[in-house]
C-alpha cells in the first residue's frame, strides 16, 4: 500500500538526498483506454468551457486538478462493475485531459482576430493550425524534461504540477474532493440558464452614475469562480482598472468631447456626446485597454528577460548532452530525440507544402519564411516557458507577451518584404497562433511531468498523452470558436464576447502593417501601464482590468472577495481547507456555465440561427434589477454555504 501522503523530499532535497517516487516498487497499470477515453472527454468538456470564458474574460483556468478529481470519481464508479484503477491510471487522464486548456489559451488569444477580420476561416484549416501548435510545444519541450524536471526537482516547484500530485494522492485516500466540482457544474449551469437561456433575469445589475459613468456586476458563476481561483490580490487589481476605465476614463471623454463638432477618429458618424458609455467603450476605450495590456505584457516580457536568456541557454545544453545519453529506468524513458525532431521537421514541412494552413499568401516563399519564424519563435519561447512556469506557475507565463513579441518581430518582417494586406495579416496572425500554443502547451507539458516525476510515472507515456491531448481537443476548441461566433449577438469582438486577447493581437499587426490606428488614446494607454509599472502594481492584471467591462471584472472581484473572507480569521489548516474547497468548487462554476454557454450556442445553430427568446417576465426596471441583485447574492450564498459547510472525510 503507498503512503497517505508525499514525503518531504517531493518538495525539496537535502544534500546527498533521492527523491524516490511514490508508487516505487509497485507495478501499476498507466496508459490504459478507460484512462485515455476519460482525459479525451473531460479535456473536451473543460475546453469548451474555457474557451467560452476566455473569449468572454480573456483568460482561462488550468484544468488539471478538477480533471484529476473528476477521473478519480468516475474510476471509483467503474470500480463498482469490477474494473479497477490505479493513481497512475487517474494521472494519465488528467495529463490527456489538461491539454485542452493550454489549447484554447493558444486559440483564443490570436484566432478570433481572422472572424474579426471577417475572413471566416475554415473549421479545418484553424483545427490543423491548432494541432501544428499544440505538437511542437509538446515535442520541443521532451529533450528539457531530464534537466528541468528531474535535476531541477527542489529547485523548480513547478506549483500545479505539486498541487495535482497533492490531490491525487488525497484522492486515492478517500474523501470529499470531488463534490465540491459536481456542485459548482450544477450552479453554473442553473445560473447560465436562467439569465442567459430562459432570460428570466437579465444578465447584469447596473446603477447609472451620471457623466455616462456605470456601476455594473455581471451574474456570472464563471467569473466568481474564477475569482475566488485567483484570489483578493489579483481580483482587487483588475475590478480597480476596470473602474477606471468606467468611472474616470469614459467620464472624461464625455465632459472633454461634449463640445467636439466633429466625429473623434476612429469614429466616423457620432459626436461624443450623442454615444452611450458602452459606445465610448468601444470605439475608445478597447484602444487605451490594449495599449495598456500591450504594454503590460512588453514590461512582464523585458523582466522575464534574464530567466530566458538562462533558461534558453541551460536548454540548448541539455539538448546537446541529451543525444548521447542511455537511459535505462521506466521512470526516466522519453520519446527519443531522433523522434522528436522527425515529427517537428515534418510539422514545418507541412505547414511550408500544403496550402490553406499557413495563411492565405498561395505562395510556398512566403510559407516558407513563415515555418522558419515559427521554428525560430517557438523553440525560443518553448524553452522560455518551460522554465518559467517552474519558477511562477502557469497563470503567471507571460504568454501573451510572448505572443506580442512573435507578432511584432513577424509583422516588421511582412511589412519590409511587403506583405501588407489582409492576406499578409492573416500569416502573421498564424505564426503568432502556432507559437502561442506551442509556449503554452510547453508550460502545461512541464507541470504535467513534474506531477509524474512526483507519482512515479513513466515520461514517454505521459508525453504520448500529451499528443493525444493535443489532436482530440484541437479540432473542439475551434469547433466551439466558429459556433459561438456565429451564433452570440454581435460575434467575437462585441459586447458579450470581447475576446480581448485577440483583438489586442489584431491591434499589434495593425499597428505595424497599417500605421493608421488612433495612437492617442493607445498611447494614453501605454502611459497607464508605465505609471502602473512605476508603482509597482502588476501591470497585465491591471491592464486587462482598464480593457474589459466592470461588469465582467465586479463579478470577478466579487469571487476574490469571498475567498478573502472565508479564509482572512481562520486558524491556517481550516483556511486552507476552505481554500481547496472554493478552489474546486469555482472550477465547477467555470465548468458548468462554460458548457451551458456552449450548449445554448449550439441549441441556436440547431434550430438554424434563431435566438432564444426566453420567458421575460416584463417587470419594471426596478424590479428587473432587484432580481439581478438577488440572483448575484444567491451564487455568493451557495458559494459560502457549500465552502463552510463542507468537511473531509
Amino acid at each position: 500500500m503507498p503512503a497517505e501522503k508525499l514525503p518531504p523530499t517531493a518538495y525539496e532535497l537535502k544534500a546527498g538526498e533521492q527523491y524516490v517516487p511514490f508508487t516505487s516498487g509497485q507495478t501499476l497499470t498507466e496508459f490504459t483506454l478507460k484512462a485515455a477515453l476519460a482525459g479525451i472527454v473531460l479535456g473536451i468538456i473543460f475546453g469548451a468551457a474555457n474557451t467560452y470564458l476566455g473569449l468572454k474574460a480573456g483568460l482561462t483556468i488550468s484544468t488539471s486538478i478538477p480533471v484529476a478529481v473528476l477521473t478519480v470519481v468516475a474510476f471509483r464508479v467503474f470500480t463498482g462493475f469490477g474494473l479497477r484503477h490505479s493513481i497512475l491510471e487517474c494521472n494519465m487522464s488528467q495529463t490527456i485531459g489538461s491539454a485542452s486548456s493550454s489549447v484554447a489559451s493558444g486559440v483564443l488569444f490570436t484566432i478570433p482576430a481572422l472572424f474579426i477580420w471577417s475572413m471566416a476561416p475554415a473549421w479545418r484549416q484553424i483545427t490543423l493550425l491548432a494541432m501544428c501548435g499544440g505538437l511542437i510545444g509538446v515535442l520541443a519541450m521532451i529533450p528539457l524534461r531530464r534537466y528541468l524536471i528531474k535535476r531541477e526537482h527542489g529547485r523548480l516547484p513547478y506549483p500545479e504540477g505539486m498541487a495535482c500530485a497533492e490531490v491525487l494522492v488525497a484522492a486515492e485516500q478517500g474523501g470529499k474532493q470531488a463534490s465540491g466540482v459536481f456542485w459548482g457544474i450544477g450552479v453554473g449551469m442553473l445560473f447560465m440558464l436562467i439569465t442567459n437561456g430562459f432570460k428570466f433575469v437579465q444578465g447584469t445589475f447596473r446603477l447609472a452614475l451620471g457623466l455616462k459613468a456605470n456601476v455594473a456586476v455581471g451574474i456570472s458563476p464563471p467569473l466568481i469562480g474564477v475569482g475566488y481561483i485567483l484570489g483578493i490580490r489579483i481580483a482587487t487589481l483588475m475590478v480597480a482598472g476596470a473602474a477606471l476605465s468606467s468611472l474616470v476614463i469614459i467620464p472624461l471623454i464625455n465632459w472633454w468631447g461634449a463640445g467636439l463638432t466633429e466625429p473623434l477618429f476612429p469614429e466616423t458618424v457620432k459626436l461624443i456626446r450623442d454615444m452611450s458609455a458602452g459606445e465610448i467603450w468601444n470605439r475608445y476605450i478597447r484602444y487605451i485597454g490594449a495599449g495598456a495590456v500591450a504594454t503590460g505584457g512588453i514590461i512582464t516580457l523585458i523582466r522575464s528577460i534574464p530567466t530566458m536568456i538562462e533558461s534558453f541557454k541551460l536548454g540548448l545544453k541539455q539538448i546537446a548532452v541529451r543525444v548521447e545519453e542511455t537511459i535505462a529506468e521506466r521512470t526516466d524513458l522519453d520519446l527519443s530525440f531522433k523522434t522528436v525532431l522527425l515529427f517537428v521537421g515534418v510539422i514545418l514541412l507541412v505547414l511550408t507544402l500544403v496550402p490553406g494552413i499557413l495563411g492565405y499568401l498561395d505562395s510556398v516563399p512566403v510559407r516558407a519564411m513563415a515555418s522558419v519564424l515559427i521554428a525560430v519563435f517557438a523553440f525560443f519561447f518553448v524553452t522560455v516557458s518551460s522554465r518559467i512556469v517552474g519558477l511562477v506557475g502557469v497563470t503567471s507565463n507571460p504568454t501573451s507577451g510572448m505572443t506580442i513579441a512573435t507578432l511584432l518581430g513577424t509583422s516588421l518582417i511582412f511589412y519590409l518584404m511587403g506583405w501588407t494586406d489582409l492576406a499578409g495579416k492573416a500569416t502573421a496572425l498564424m505564426v503568432g497562433t502556432v507559437v502561442c500554443i506551442a509556449a503554452s502547451i510547453a508550460g502545461d507539458t512541464s507541470q504535467d511531468l513534474k506531477t509524474g516525476f512526483i507519482l512515479g510515472a513513466t515520461p514517454r507515456l505521459q508525453q504520448i498523452g500529451e499528443l493525444v491531448g493535443v489532436i482530440t481537443s484541437a479540432g473542439v476548441v475551434c469547433l466551439v470558436v466558429m459556433l459561438l461566433h456565429q451564433t452570440v449577438a454581435g460575434g467575437l469582438g462585441g459586447e458579450e464576447l470581447p475576446a480581448p486577447q485577440a483583438v489586442l493581437m489584431k491591434l499589434v499587426i495593425d499597428g505595424v502593417l497599417d500605421q493608421n490606428l488612433p495612437w492617442a488614446f493607445i498611447f494614453i494607454g501605454v502611459g497607464i501601464g508605465l505609471v502602473a509599472s512605476l508603482f509597482r502594481i502588476p501591470v497585465l492584471a491591471f491592464a486587462v482590468g482598464v480593457y474589459l467591462p466592470l461588469s465582467t471584472m465586479a463579478a470577478l472581484f466579487l469571487g476574490g472577495l469571498m475567498r478573502y473572507l472565508l479564509t482572512r480569521t481562520q486558524p491556517a489548516a481550516e483556511a486552507e481547507r476552505r481554500r481547496e474547497q472554493g478552489v474546486l468548487f469555482g472550477s465547477g462554476l467555470v465548468g458548468g456555465g462554460g458548457l451551458t454557454g456552449v450548449l445554448l450556442a449550439l441549441w441556436v445553430a440547431v434550430r438554424g440561427g434563431k435566438r432564444i427568446e426566453g420567458f421575460p417576465l416584463h417587470l419594471p426596471d426596478a424590479a428587473e434589477q432587484a432580481l439581478a441583485l438577488l440572483a448575484i447574492v444567491a451564487i455568493l450564498g451557495i458559494m459560502t454555504a457549500f465552502i463552510k459547510s463542507r468537511r473531509q472525510a
